[in-house]
């Protein structure tokens, strides 16, 4: 039992692991902040051009519902195809959202990887000899010569 959980502890602590479960976090937050952009800017905007049709409001009744007086015998079948698209609408938002961070991390990276060689191809300053002290060290040999 002891060795199970500290398996477990090395699988859960591991880094790899952790960096999944901040990228889902963030994931997440990132999830409701398009879903917003949909639902809040441009669900209205589409009902706007539409006079008012929100597309969860498409859909096709493919069978009415079957009544007994008040009593629902069998549901209604209805496909909501509006639904569908405003679902493809938000995965297309978020894979170009994705897209443009992913784009300007790599360009940050290549950036960050070019600056990085040409520091190692600049050859290395020499450090300046300091004057005073080879001077020094000249009229020291001169002196020693006589």
């Amino acid at each position: 039992m002891k060795k199970f959980f500290q398996e477990f502890k090395d699988f859960a602590l591991k880094g790899n692991i952790i960096d999944m479960a901040v990228g889902v976090i963030i994931g997440g937050a990132f999830g409701k902040i398009v879903s917003g952009l949909v639902d809040f800017i441009i669900s209205p905007l589409l009902a706007l051009l539409t006079k008012g049709a929100t597309l969860d409001s498409l859909s096709v009744t493919l069978r009415e519902a079957v009544m007994n007086g008040e009593e629902v015998v069998s549901e209604a079948v209805v496909l909501n195809y509006g639904a569908f698209i405003q679902a493809i609408i938000d995965f297309l938002i978020i894979a170009l959202c994705l897209f443009l961070v992913l784009k300007g991390i790599m360009a940050a990276k290549t950036k960050l990887e070019a600056m990085k060689k040409k520091e190692e191809e600049a050859p290395a300053e020499e450090a300046p000899a300091d004057t005073e002290l080879s001077v020094l060290l000249e009229i020291k040999e001169l002196l020693e010569k006589k």
